[in-house]
């Protein structure tokens, strides 16, 4: 083998052999060996220019020619050991958690879902055995895991709104994880759908009149938040009683009591679990665990939030009590040092910008003591 008296080369290159040479990667070999010969080429070649070059220049500028030739045989040597390294780390496909927290960028982690424990819905263990479950569990898990500004969002509103529903299912008896359905439902908005239900637990117009709510042209307290829980607190307690278990009062929420019990008399059978029902109902328990697991666990599922990252929640308010009209919301908001968009930011139930109130019913409106 030529050997044109510079071993640093060599080492380099043999240290990267010794590294990579022993894998069985096909490709890796060849990339070594294409840069081997590379190497080794421009070496001879620069070391046949270099002897040329030396009967006409002075014994100086051959020091000074072999100096460079020396930092580029190094050069050389080091970038071969960087290639190797970075095509190394890129094959692992190990990427560093710690590295992920701290990157001030959206990185992610492709990963599939691991089920290293039990779950359960209100106390109620679903059946992980059961590879269906597993599967039903797990897709909506990843639909949601991956989709991010959804998640994201609900996450930052969690801790306006949970602390307001918590004990409010507490004092009703009604198990911790039926906040996360609120999700499942409104995205803890206040959205409309195409059937009509509305607000934070999506009540149709009869269920919400039925369960004691006001909606008519001024009024829509299906937009309240507590007492929009407390009604919701009441069907899902109905639902309770009539279907046997809360995984059951869950699915009877979304689709009706009397649309399940048909299901539940056909099917024979009263496990949810066990049951085949429309596209919606059959994913619903699985897309509340989903939150559950997700919000429980955030950074889990590559989601990174501060302290200041979550929305305040918005209990910094004094009670208005008013059993007359209120001819202009406006008004009554510079009356009270607030602007009228923050009044229908603490209160969305009021739907217009006055409130006529002829059979002079008792309000509680919520003036926000901080000026924004």
């Amino acid at each position: 083998m030529y050997n044109p008296g510079h071993p640093e080369l060599f080492e380099n290159l043999y240290e990267a052999k010794d590294k990579f040479g022993n894998c069985q990667n096909s490709t890796k070999k060849k990339v070594f060996l294409t840069l081997l010969h590379c190497s080794l080429s421009f070496n001879l070649k620069f070391e046949q220019g270099r002897l040329a070059y030396h009967t006409f220049v002075t014994i100086k500028i051959n020091s000074m020619n072999r100096l460079v030739q020396g930092y580029l045989v190094l050069v050389t040597g080091a970038l071969l050991l960087i290639v190797f390294s970075s095509y190394s780390n890129l094959e692992s496909g190990k990427t560093s958690e710690e590295n992920i927290a701290k990157a001030n960028t959206l990185s992610q982690v492709i990963e599939s879902v691991r089920f290293d424990k039990d779950f359960d819905f209100a106390g109620e263990k679903l059946p992980m055995e059961n590879f269906d479950t597993r599967e039903r569990l797990e897709t909506e898990i990843l639909r949601n895991a991956y989709y991010h500004s959804s998640t994201l969002l609900n996450l930052k509103k969690t801790a306006r709104f949970f602390p307001v529903i918590e004990p409010i299912l507490k004092k009703n008896g009604v198990p911790d994880d039926f906040k996360y359905l609120a999700i499942a439902e409104s995205n803890l908005s206040n959205p409309t759908s195409p059937a009509g239900a509305k607000g934070y637990w999506q009540f149709m117009r009869n269920t919400g009149l039925e369960y004691g709510l006001e909606i008519n042209s001024e009024v829509d307290e299906r937009m309240h938040i507590e007492k929009a829980t407390e009604a919701a607190c009441r069907l899902i307690k109905k639902y309770k009683e009539q279907q046997g278990s809360w995984t059951m009062a869950a699915a009877a929420y979304n689709m009706g009591s009397n649309g399940l019990n048909k299901e539940r008399e056909a099917q024979k059978t009263d496990y949810y679990y066990d049951m085949n029902l429309n596209e919606e109902t059959g994913k619903y328990i699985f897309r509340i665990m989903a939150f559950k697991e997700i919000m429980s666990s955030p950074q889990k599922y590559g989601f990174y939030l501060e302290e200041g990252d979550y929305y305040a929640p918005l209990d910094d308010y004094v009670i208005v009590e008013t059993d007359t009209a209120i001819e202009n919301l406006g008004d009554f908001a510079s009356k009270y040092g607030t602007s009228y968009r923050m009044i229908k930011v603490f209160n969305p139930w009021l739907l217009t910008n006055k409130l006529v109130n002829k059979a002079g019913k008792k309000y509680e409106i919520k003036v926000p003591r901080t000026k924004f």
